[in-house]
Protein backbone atom coordinates (compact mmCIF):
# COMPACT_ATOMS: atom_id res chain seq x y z
CA UNK A 1 0.00 0.00 0.00
CA UNK A 2 1.43 3.43 -1.15
CA UNK A 3 1.35 6.40 1.08
CA UNK A 4 -1.14 7.84 -1.37
CA UNK A 5 -4.04 5.47 -0.38
CA UNK A 6 -4.61 7.03 2.97
CA UNK A 7 -4.04 10.57 1.67
CA UNK A 8 -6.47 12.42 0.74
CA UNK A 9 -5.90 14.13 -2.93
CA UNK A 10 -3.54 17.01 -3.23
CA UNK A 11 -4.94 20.57 -2.08
CA UNK A 12 -4.81 23.57 -4.57
CA UNK A 13 -3.98 27.07 -2.94
CA UNK A 14 -4.87 30.79 -4.27
CA UNK A 15 -3.53 33.59 -2.57
CA UNK A 16 -5.89 36.46 -4.09
CA UNK A 17 -4.77 40.22 -3.40
CA UNK A 18 -3.53 39.65 -0.36
CA UNK A 19 -2.16 43.03 1.42
CA UNK A 20 -0.92 42.85 5.35
CA UNK A 21 -0.03 46.13 7.14
CA UNK A 22 1.54 45.96 10.33
CA UNK A 23 0.63 49.92 11.26
CA UNK A 24 2.20 52.31 8.85
CA UNK A 25 3.97 49.94 7.17
CA UNK A 26 2.83 47.53 4.46
CA UNK A 27 4.70 44.42 4.24
CA UNK A 28 2.29 43.00 1.24
CA UNK A 29 0.75 44.88 -1.26
CA UNK A 30 -1.51 43.23 -3.46
CA UNK A 31 0.40 39.70 -3.51
CA UNK A 32 -1.40 37.17 -6.02
CA UNK A 33 -0.66 34.05 -7.00
CA UNK A 34 -1.80 30.00 -6.90
CA UNK A 35 -0.39 26.30 -6.35
CA UNK A 36 -1.81 23.51 -8.49
CA UNK A 37 -2.56 20.42 -6.97
CA UNK A 38 0.23 17.95 -6.94
CA UNK A 39 3.13 20.93 -7.97
CA UNK A 40 6.14 22.33 -6.10
CA UNK A 41 5.67 25.97 -6.32
CA UNK A 42 8.36 27.92 -5.13
CA UNK A 43 8.33 31.57 -3.53
CA UNK A 44 11.64 33.43 -3.77
CA UNK A 45 12.83 36.74 -3.45
CA UNK A 46 15.39 38.98 -2.11
CA UNK A 47 15.95 39.08 2.29
CA UNK A 48 12.95 41.33 3.60
CA UNK A 49 10.86 40.77 0.18
CA UNK A 50 7.73 39.51 1.94
CA UNK A 51 8.24 35.38 2.08
CA UNK A 52 7.43 35.03 5.56
CA UNK A 53 4.85 37.40 5.32
CA UNK A 54 3.00 35.35 2.97
CA UNK A 55 3.35 32.40 4.35
CA UNK A 56 2.26 33.86 8.02
CA UNK A 57 -0.48 34.37 6.10
CA UNK A 58 -1.28 31.29 4.32
CA UNK A 59 -0.48 29.35 7.84
CA UNK A 60 -2.98 31.14 9.74
CA UNK A 61 0.00 33.00 11.98
CA UNK A 62 -0.69 36.63 10.36
CA UNK A 63 -4.18 37.62 9.26
CA UNK A 64 -4.22 39.73 6.44
CA UNK A 65 -5.66 43.48 6.27
CA UNK A 66 -7.43 42.62 2.59
CA UNK A 67 -7.93 39.41 -0.07
CA UNK A 68 -8.68 36.20 0.77
CA UNK A 69 -6.82 32.66 1.23
CA UNK A 70 -8.55 29.91 -0.87
CA UNK A 71 -8.05 26.23 -0.26
CA UNK A 72 -9.65 24.12 -2.93
CA UNK A 73 -11.76 27.26 -3.21
CA UNK A 74 -12.92 27.30 0.28
CA UNK A 75 -11.89 30.76 1.84
CA UNK A 76 -9.27 30.23 4.95
CA UNK A 77 -8.18 33.42 5.46
CA UNK A 78 -9.76 33.64 9.21
CA UNK A 79 -9.98 30.07 10.22
CA UNK A 80 -6.78 29.59 13.41
CA UNK A 81 -4.18 27.08 12.22
CA UNK A 82 -5.43 24.59 13.89
CA UNK A 83 -8.43 24.89 11.81
CA UNK A 84 -6.57 24.93 8.41
CA UNK A 85 -4.48 21.92 9.86
CA UNK A 86 -7.86 19.79 9.95
CA UNK A 87 -7.96 20.83 6.39
CA UNK A 88 -4.50 19.31 4.94
CA UNK A 89 -2.81 21.95 5.77
CA UNK A 90 0.77 21.34 7.23
CA UNK A 91 4.01 23.23 7.65
CA UNK A 92 7.86 23.48 8.65
CA UNK A 93 9.37 26.20 10.22
CA UNK A 94 12.61 28.04 8.97
CA UNK A 95 14.41 27.52 12.23
CA UNK A 96 13.63 23.69 13.99
CA UNK A 97 11.23 23.64 16.45
CA UNK A 98 11.28 20.03 17.16
CA UNK A 99 10.97 18.61 21.33
CA UNK A 100 14.81 18.26 21.75
CA UNK A 101 14.49 15.76 24.64
CA UNK A 102 12.14 13.62 22.70
CA UNK A 103 13.23 10.60 20.94
CA UNK A 104 12.51 11.16 16.77
CA UNK A 105 9.63 8.95 16.91
CA UNK A 106 7.81 10.29 19.27
CA UNK A 107 8.42 13.74 17.68
CA UNK A 108 6.99 12.18 14.59
CA UNK A 109 4.15 11.09 16.34
CA UNK A 110 2.93 14.21 17.64
CA UNK A 111 2.52 15.33 14.22
CA UNK A 112 -1.19 13.45 14.19
CA UNK A 113 -1.51 14.48 17.75
CA UNK A 114 -4.05 17.32 16.24
CA UNK A 115 -6.38 14.53 14.62
CA UNK A 116 -6.35 11.72 17.07
CA UNK A 117 -10.00 10.97 18.38
CA UNK A 118 -9.20 9.18 21.50
CA UNK A 119 -10.09 11.30 24.52
CA UNK A 120 -8.70 12.39 27.56
CA UNK A 121 -10.15 9.25 29.52
CA UNK A 122 -9.65 7.02 27.35
CA UNK A 123 -5.63 8.28 27.01
CA UNK A 124 -5.38 7.77 30.24
CA UNK A 125 -6.33 4.34 30.68
CA UNK A 126 -4.51 3.42 27.24
CA UNK A 127 -6.80 0.83 26.16
CA UNK A 128 -9.52 -0.24 23.36
CA UNK A 129 -9.78 2.76 21.22
CA UNK A 130 -6.96 4.48 22.79
CA UNK A 131 -4.51 1.44 22.18
CA UNK A 132 -5.67 0.77 18.94
CA UNK A 133 -5.16 4.10 17.70
CA UNK A 134 -1.44 4.64 19.13
CA UNK A 135 -0.81 1.30 17.65
CA UNK A 136 -2.25 2.21 14.03
CA UNK A 137 -0.44 5.58 14.55
CA UNK A 138 2.80 4.31 15.43
CA UNK A 139 2.74 1.63 12.61
CA UNK A 140 2.03 4.13 9.82
CA UNK A 141 4.88 6.91 11.29
CA UNK A 142 7.35 3.50 11.23
CA UNK A 143 6.22 1.56 8.22
CA UNK A 144 6.24 4.54 6.08
CA UNK A 145 7.73 8.05 7.37
CA UNK A 146 10.53 6.80 8.83
CA UNK A 147 11.28 4.10 6.07
CA UNK A 148 10.66 7.26 3.54
CA UNK A 149 12.92 9.55 4.77
CA UNK A 150 15.73 6.66 5.45
CA UNK A 151 15.36 7.46 9.32
CA UNK A 152 15.19 4.24 10.92
CA UNK A 153 18.85 3.77 12.36
CA UNK A 154 17.86 7.35 14.52
CA UNK A 155 14.31 6.65 15.59
CA UNK A 156 14.75 5.58 19.63
CA UNK A 157 17.77 8.85 19.55
CA UNK A 158 16.72 11.70 21.04
CA UNK A 159 16.35 14.79 18.82
CA UNK A 160 19.32 17.10 20.51
CA UNK A 161 22.02 14.40 19.51
CA UNK A 162 21.17 15.09 16.17
CA UNK A 163 22.97 16.41 13.27
CA UNK A 164 21.51 19.77 11.65
CA UNK A 165 20.33 18.07 8.29
CA UNK A 166 18.39 15.51 10.38
CA UNK A 167 17.08 17.55 12.50
CA UNK A 168 15.10 19.07 9.62
CA UNK A 169 14.66 16.03 8.04
CA UNK A 170 12.89 14.81 11.21
CA UNK A 171 10.75 18.10 11.10
CA UNK A 172 9.92 17.00 7.26
CA UNK A 173 8.77 13.74 9.35
CA UNK A 174 6.41 15.13 11.34
CA UNK A 175 5.10 17.53 9.02
CA UNK A 176 4.24 14.21 6.99
CA UNK A 177 2.70 12.75 9.91
CA UNK A 178 -0.17 14.96 9.40
CA UNK A 179 -1.14 13.87 6.34
CA UNK A 180 -1.13 16.61 4.90
CA UNK A 181 -2.99 18.02 1.31
CA UNK A 182 -0.61 20.74 1.14
CA UNK A 183 2.98 20.96 2.65
CA UNK A 184 4.18 24.27 3.29
CA UNK A 185 8.28 24.03 3.46
CA UNK A 186 9.36 27.52 4.95
CA UNK A 187 13.79 26.96 3.67
CA UNK A 188 13.83 23.54 3.95
CA UNK A 189 17.27 23.42 3.46
CA UNK A 190 19.07 26.78 5.21
CA UNK A 191 21.62 25.83 6.67
CA UNK A 192 22.77 22.52 4.86
CA UNK A 193 26.06 21.35 3.50
CA UNK A 194 25.67 20.33 -0.36
CA UNK A 195 25.11 16.76 0.28
CA UNK A 196 22.15 17.61 3.00
CA UNK A 197 20.90 19.90 0.24
CA UNK A 198 20.93 16.87 -2.25
CA UNK A 199 19.25 14.68 0.07
CA UNK A 200 16.40 17.05 0.87
CA UNK A 201 15.55 17.60 -2.54
CA UNK A 202 15.40 13.97 -3.19
CA UNK A 203 12.73 13.76 -0.43
CA UNK A 204 11.16 16.87 -1.45
CA UNK A 205 10.27 15.52 -4.87
CA UNK A 206 9.50 12.30 -3.41
CA UNK A 207 6.96 13.71 -1.71
CA UNK A 208 5.39 15.23 -4.42
CA UNK A 209 5.44 12.34 -7.06
CA UNK A 210 4.83 9.48 -4.74
CA UNK A 211 2.93 11.08 -1.94
CA UNK A 212 0.90 13.21 -4.33
CA UNK A 213 1.28 16.45 -1.95
CA UNK A 214 0.91 19.90 -3.04
CA UNK A 215 4.35 21.97 -2.42
CA UNK A 216 5.16 25.17 -1.51
CA UNK A 217 8.08 26.50 -0.43
CA UNK A 218 10.19 29.65 0.58
CA UNK A 219 13.99 28.82 -0.40
CA UNK A 220 16.84 31.32 -0.88
CA UNK A 221 18.94 28.05 -2.58
CA UNK A 222 17.63 29.43 -6.32
CA UNK A 223 19.85 26.44 -7.74
CA UNK A 224 17.06 24.09 -5.40
CA UNK A 225 14.23 26.36 -6.78
CA UNK A 226 15.15 26.09 -10.38
CA UNK A 227 15.99 22.34 -10.22
CA UNK A 228 12.82 21.11 -8.55
CA UNK A 229 10.28 23.46 -8.88
CA UNK A 230 7.40 23.31 -11.62
CA UNK A 231 6.18 27.34 -11.11
CA UNK A 232 7.89 29.93 -9.12
CA UNK A 233 6.58 33.50 -7.93
CA UNK A 234 9.31 36.25 -6.99
CA UNK A 235 8.34 38.78 -4.63
CA UNK A 236 10.11 42.13 -4.18
CA UNK A 237 9.29 44.57 -1.39
CA UNK A 238 6.25 42.92 -0.80
CA UNK A 239 4.62 42.75 -4.70
CA UNK A 240 4.95 40.28 -6.86
CA UNK A 241 7.29 40.95 -9.78
CA UNK A 242 7.58 37.87 -11.98
CA UNK A 243 5.52 34.35 -12.02
CA UNK A 244 5.84 31.78 -14.50
CA UNK A 245 7.98 28.58 -14.67
CA UNK A 246 11.77 28.21 -13.64
CA UNK A 247 13.10 29.33 -16.79
CA UNK A 248 10.67 32.28 -17.42
CA UNK A 249 11.27 33.69 -14.47
CA UNK A 250 15.40 33.31 -14.63
CA UNK A 251 15.02 35.04 -18.01
CA UNK A 252 12.58 37.80 -16.52
CA UNK A 253 14.61 41.57 -16.02
CA UNK A 254 13.30 42.38 -13.02
CA UNK A 255 14.02 39.52 -11.14
CA UNK A 256 18.13 40.23 -12.15
CA UNK A 257 17.53 43.62 -11.55
CA UNK A 258 15.73 42.80 -7.61
CA UNK A 259 18.86 39.79 -7.11
CA UNK A 260 21.88 42.03 -8.68
CA UNK A 261 21.07 45.45 -9.17
CA UNK A 262 21.09 45.19 -12.88
CA UNK A 263 18.40 43.90 -15.07
CA UNK A 264 20.64 41.64 -16.60
CA UNK A 265 19.15 37.71 -16.92
CA UNK A 266 22.60 36.57 -18.67
CA UNK A 267 24.18 37.73 -15.34
CA UNK A 268 21.86 36.04 -13.16
CA UNK A 269 21.93 32.43 -14.78
CA UNK A 270 25.77 33.13 -14.73
CA UNK A 271 25.28 33.11 -10.84
CA UNK A 272 22.71 30.35 -10.34
CA UNK A 273 25.00 27.78 -12.13
CA UNK A 274 27.80 28.86 -10.23
CA UNK A 275 25.69 28.22 -7.25
CA UNK A 276 25.09 24.79 -8.56
CA UNK A 277 28.05 23.75 -9.38
CA UNK A 278 29.17 24.52 -5.06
Amino acid sequence: MSAQDTWDAPAGLSVEDVTLRFGGIKALSGVTFSAQPGSITAVIGPNGAGKTSVFNCISGFYRPSSGRIMLDGQDVTRLRPPRRATLGMARSFQNIALFRGMTVLDNIKLGRHGHMKTNLLQAFFYAGPAAREEEALRREVEERIIDFLEIDHIRNMPVSVLSYGLQKRVELARALAMRPRILLLDEPVAGMNREETEDMARFILDVKEEWGVTILMVEHDMGLVMDISDHVTVLNFGQVIASGKPAEVQADPQVAAAYLGSGDPAALMKRLAAEGAT
